[in-house]
């Protein structure tokens, strides 16, 4: 499965099971097992990055075993192959998104026009409560 042109995962690691789905579904929700349990083994998978790991267990959530397998659940749909291809679509957002490197914060300091705008604000703040508490002093 290709999650970015750098990156694949192996089918191999990916292990699906077909469940009964709850909801909609007339005769054939009974009979037919069209929701899919999609199941990835992030311990054992050695193709994505070490910084996306970590990343890709904090999105994971309640998604994540104890185990290391991060578990998908697609039932949206009454087909079988659309909820597959859901629930791999789901997944590779998540690695896409895991391998997204966060913007490097550039440290700013405030214009010493703004500092002033502060001082004064706080200043013009501080003269109103002291007119609303009754005891104030004319200048």
């Amino acid at each position: 499965m290709r999650i970015t042109p750098v990156l694949d995962i192996d089918e191999v690691e990916l292990e699906e099971r077909f469940v009964r789905a709850s909801g909609p579904g007339g005769q054939n929700v009974n009979k037919v097992s069209t929701a899919v349990e999609l199941r990835f083994d992030l311990r054992a998978n050695r193709s994505i990055p070490d910084y996306a790991r970590g990343k890709l267990k904090r999105l994971a959530g309640r998604r994540l075993t104890t185990d290391g397998v991060i578990v998908i659940q697609a039932d949206r749909f009454r087909s079988q192959e659309q909820n597959r291809s859901d629930a791999r679509a789901r997944l590779k957002d998540l690695i896409a998104e895991s391998l997204e490197r966060p913007k490097v914060r550039i440290k700013t300091k405030p214009s010493r026009g703004a500092r002033e705008e502060r001082i004064k604000a706080k200043t013009v703040r501080g003269k109103v409560k002291k007119m609303r508490s009754g005891k104030f002093e004319f200048d």
